[in-house]
């Protein structure tokens, strides 16, 4: 039977438990034997076989002596952004950090302020030649 998502959730525990009964008998395991491999006491593994509720780290345990642990990638899969998403993030990510001064009480340039800081630079507003600043 294929699960669907308009199945009443004991109808899905019902098949998973099935499926998972399943595999266990391919692998020529014993409930006895699956419980004792994944540390659990026979019930648990009684209980997801039957379809019944159980903890989410007994099934995990399970799943992971049948070999189908790595499964659950696949249906919970690791959520990714679109591509469109993804390119209009990248215009907003920083590429600088903001501009900090050594002195005291001197704030910090703002990123993108319109006027650069280089003294060749076209954009400054005043052509004055660079100087160290210590000059009389």
């Amino acid at each position: 039977m294929k699960i669907t998502g308009e199945q009443a959730d004991a109808a899905v525990l019902k098949e998973l438990g099935g499926r998972i009964a399943r595999y266990r008998l391919h692998r020529g395991l014993s409930q006895d034997t699956l419980a004792h491999e994944a540390g659990l006491s026979l019930n648990p593994v009684r209980r997801i076989e039957r379809g019944e509720s159980v903890q989410t780290a007994s099934l995990l345990r399970v799943l992971r002596v049948l070999g189908l642990l790595d499964n659950l990638d696949v249906i919970v899969p690791e959520p990714t952004i679109s591509p469109m998403r993804l390119l209009k993030q990248q215009g907003n990510e920083r590429q600088r950090a903001p501009r900090q001064s050594n002195r005291p009480g001197a704030k910090a340039a703002a990123v993108g302020s319109g006027a650069a800081s280089h003294p060749d630079s076209p954009n400054r507003k005043t052509k004055q030649p660079w100087t160290w600043g210590d000059e009389k």
